[in-house]
């Protein structure tokens, strides 16, 4: 039985390019997918495919039960979603954001003030409510836009990269939400290029790439792939070299063409070798390093992340990794464009 989120062989072109190109996915109930990929790999047109946003050229998409393509307006029922920019109305302060899209979900106009004030203490924007969303940092803006994909509580939720342009603090924040959602029975399928957010949240990873999944499975499986635990060496002479290569590659995990080779850095002193067997390996290296007389300044046992999954897979890191220290929500953000209708929906909000 398909999942809360289920496509098969979608396929979308834009002109000579196709976005979407085949992609299969299927998200069992109260389960994150973080669907993981370098900019233009395809994450995006996804979504708006699966939220009815766009059409495909062909395939199949279900979602909270209901066929995407013959009920649009019942998927956009049954589902959330955050996309990749603030869809604030910058008129509006936010508050009145929050409860305009209450109202839209046919909340009473108490029950929506109550969930705004809810939403806007739980995502530190309680000081700001009563001014007009124009005055919001980028950051203040991305945070009320995700409040505003939570004033219902849907079964299935789509998160488009959902914290980008978050400080750390923030980001962590979001974490917990969604964590929170989840627990509660709520179906995420989340895009992120962010390596650590996939590996906190998804129970499991879908790897798109030019319009493809070319890879599916949980953290773990997706690390194992790309050859499963390494021991790495920093020995204290270059000359002792070779005695410590000969010595981890008799050690070196056997593949189908034999013992494979040890890596080595001559400006570093480092060698890397891969193995199976944990720390208990790691003690036997340590132990014949000691009676060969390799003196060594560093030694351990290291897993793959998903960045070395990145690397195997598409021939290249994953871009968009968060700088260290960065913090947009203390950069305002100088775009004030609103919608031709703020005014319109301001009035609604009364």
């Amino acid at each position: 039985m398909p999942g809360a989120i289920y496509a098969e062989g979608l396929v979308k072109a834009f002109g000579d390019v196709k976005a979407l190109d085949g992609v299969d996915l299927d998200v069992p109930e109260s389960t994150v997918l973080g669907l993981l990929g370098p900019n233009g790999a395809g994450k995006t047109t996804a979504v708006r495919v699966l939220t009815t946003l766009l059409r495909p050229d062909a395939g199949k998409a279900v979602v909270a039960g209901t066929d995407v393509l013959k009920n649009p307006t019942a998927v956009r029922r049954s589902i959330g979603l955050s996309g990749q920019f603030a869809a604030v109305d910058e008129y509006l302060t936010g508050r009145e954001n929050l409860q305009m899209v209450g109202q839209l979900y046919q909340m009473s106009g108490r029950d929506a003030k109550k969930r705004a004030k809810e939403l806007l203490e739980r995502f530190n924007l309680a000081d700001a409510a009563d001014r007009t969303a124009k005055t919001y940092s980028g950051g203040m803006r991305r945070r009320l836009d995700l409040a505003a994909a939570l004033v219902v509580s849907p079964p299935v939720m789509f998160m488009d990269e959902p914290t980008t342009g978050l400080d750390p603090r923030n980001r962590q924040q979001l974490w917990e939400v969604i964590e929170e959602l989840v627990a509660g029975g709520t179906t995420v399928l989340l895009t992120t290029q962010y390596l650590d957010e996939a590996d906190r949240l998804a129970h499991d990873i879908a790897v798109v790439d030019h319009g493809r999944v070319i890879a599916r499975g949980t953290s773990d499986q997706l690390k194992a792939q790309t050859g499963g635990e390494r021991v790495e060496v920093v020995v204290h002479e270059r000359e002792e070299i070779p005695t410590a290569r000969e010595i981890l590659e008799g050690h070196a995990l056997r593949g189908a063409a034999g013992r494979e080779s040890c890596t080595v850095e001559e400006h570093t002193r480092k060698l890397t070798v891969p193995v199976t067997g944990g720390a208990k390996l790691l003690a036997e290296v340590i132990r014949e390093l000691d009676t060969r007389g390799v003196e060594i300044d560093d030694i351990g046992l290291r897993r793959p992340t998903l960045d070395d999954v990145f690397i195997s897979l598409t021939g290249h890191a994953a871009e968009g990794e968060p700088e260290q220290g960065k913090d947009t929500d203390n950069q305002p953000d100088t775009d004030t464009d609103a919608s031709p209708n703020a005014a319109q929906r301001k009035e609604a909000t009364k």
